[in-house]
């Protein structure tokens, strides 16, 4: 039995692991990769395996890092059932064909300045067309039901608490005479979050795979975020600017508009607007509206009493680009806008107005991906690159933590020791390497477990005895892709992305060495 991680290792995004058995192929998460230009361009390669040869797809939750890639597995050659709950299957219906739709845009822009320049033309990696008919693949399963997704193979859904209709999976495959369980943590949530309910409790497994997105830190501790959101919406009505606010289109513009809701109904919230600036947002909300049974108690109490948890009076929906177009000449409004990363959508144009206004505020309400935009201006960006134009920044530039639907460092390790005995290894994944191997060390040092961080691509096999081998396999395999990367740029020549992309193998190859070298001093 072997498992393959093609994506967020080593990074955050891309989620993509395989569960090779004997003669049965299971893809759990099959996600876009993100950040980097060198990242972002693993989304054109081929995948590692043949997606005809893979059985069955168990899909954790809707966020492009986790779903992005399907139609471009369909597209290839993928046929069989992509199984999912209904939530999150009602949201790749909006999200997918969204996902599509921007890629082709974007290559057509690029294509413009290619029939200019004399170069060749690119294609998107799939279109609109190509998310509908993935759709066709998708079959909802319910929380806390065993299916079987395939001879000898059994797995179960049990909420993560992360978005709505998020999953964590547990998996269970016979493995000689024995069944071996395998859970697939999909994204960890926070605790106490609006509408959504605490991540599920899991006690039992022979391998996990969990990711680290949090691992190096700790959200604002004793925080409230709808507080917080108050004085920095006052903050920037008193100053008689705009406050613009990425936020991803599933689950943080809902949990904005629910405090939102709660701060109009306390006669908290100065006289300004509020647009949902996101075709995409809106499209999930109603998704949101028609799965309320999914909602946690709070509101689900608000609704059973006649309240309505997202959606007040006064929220404005810009659907078309001439509504969105005339927020260019807002003041003292509150844009709520997709991408939360900034890195496409409608809210680069916000921030393309917004930004150098002193009186205007950009509040960040998630999780930065290294390289993105969102992260530059996080890091103090004092000048940044839109549509081509040097923006300067003199907004001030806010974060609010506790609105990320991710665990943090202490959710994540207090989520493992809910575990009665310790799995076998642990594979920490879907983190920046720093989070990744902080993680980590953590739980060897302060739990005794096996844990390993496991390369882009890397393959380990899992071995009834309990290990997962090879090491030194893993190390050669390792040092063999850097030096045929190695070849492979000086022959060619090393661009700004072969760059970044030595950089990223010679940060994982380090820390893969790095935790060999203190596994190998824990057994001696």
């Amino acid at each position: 039995m072997r498992l393959l991680f093609l994506g967020a290792a080593g990074t955050v995004t891309g989620s993509c692991f395989l569960l090779d058995t004997a003669g049965t192929r299971i893809m759990i998460d099959c996600g876009m990769f993100q950040g980097p230009k060198s990242i972002r361009e693993r989304n054109y390669r081929s995948f590692p395996v043949s997606p005809r040869s893979v059985d069955c797809v168990l899909l954790t939750h809707a966020h492009i890092d986790h779903s992005g890639l399907i139609p471009k597995l369909v597209k290839h050659g993928f046929k069989s059932k992509i199984l999912a709950t209904a939530p999150t299957v009602e949201l790749c219906e909006v999200m997918l064909p969204d996902s599509g739709h921007i890629q082709e845009t974007e290559v057509e822009r690029k294509n413009r300045k290619n029939r200019r320049a004399g170069r060749p033309l690119l294609e998107p990696i799939y279109t609109v067309d190509d998310a509908r008919k993935a759709l066709s693949n998708f079959k909802p399963v319910v929380y806390d039901e065993i299916i079987e997704v395939a001879p000898g193979i059994k797995a179960r859904f049990v909420d993560a608490g992360h978005i709505l209709g998020s999953a964590m999976i547990e998996l269970w495959a016979r493995q000689d005479d024995s069944e071996v369980k395998l859970v697939f943590s999909g994204d960890i949530g926070n605790m106490d979050r609006p509408l959504v309910n605490d991540p599920s409790v899991i006690t039992g497994a022979d391998y996990v795979v969990m990711e680290s997105t949090y691992g190096s830190r700790l959200h604002g501790q004793g925080e409230n975020e709808i507080d917080i959101l108050h004085n920095v919406i006052w903050e920037t009505y008193h100053k008689g600017g705009n406050l613009v606010i990425p936020a991803f289109a599933v689950e943080r513009t809902q949990d904005l508009l629910f405090h939102l809701n709660l701060l109009m109904q306390k006669k908290r919230m100065p006289p300004m607007n509020v647009y949902i600036d996101s075709p995409l947002a809106a499209a999930a909300t109603e998704v949101f509206n028609r799965h309320r049974k999914f909602f946690d108690r709070e509101a689900s109490d608000l609704a059973d009493n006649g309240g309505d948890p997202i959606n007040f009076p006064g929220m404005k929906i810009t659907q078309s680009v001439e509504e969105s177009m005339t927020l260019n000449n807002a003041n003292r409004a509150v844009i709520i806008s997709a991408s939360g990363m900034c890195e496409a959508g409608r809210v680069r144009h916000h921030l393309k107005y917004n930004l150098w206004r002193p009186e205007s505020t950009v509040l960040f309400v998630g999780f930065q991906a290294e390289g993105t935009l969102g992260r530059q201006l996080l890091e103090g960006a004092k000048k940044v690159r839109i549509f081509g134009d040097d923006i300067a920044v003199r907004a001030d530039i806010r974060c609010i933590e506790s609105y990320s639907s991710h665990a943090d460092q202490d959710g994540l390790i207090r989520w493992v020791n809910n575990f009665t005995r310790p799995p076998r290894e642990i594979f920490v994944v879907h983190g920046e390497p720093e989070a990744a191997q902080t993680l980590a060390r953590l739980l060897r040092t302060e739990s005794g477990m096996n844990v390993t961080v496991p390369l882009w691509k890397q393959t380990v096999e899992l071995l009834s005895a309990g290990i997962a081998v090879p090491e030194d396999d893993g190390l050669k395999s390792a040092c063999v892709t850097l030096a045929t990367k190695l070849q492979g740029l000086s022959a060619a020549g090393v661009n700004e992305a072969g760059k970044e992309e030595l950089i990223t193998r010679l940060a994982q190859l380090k820390s893969f060495i790095e935790q060999q070298v203190e596994k190998k001093a824990g057994r001696e």
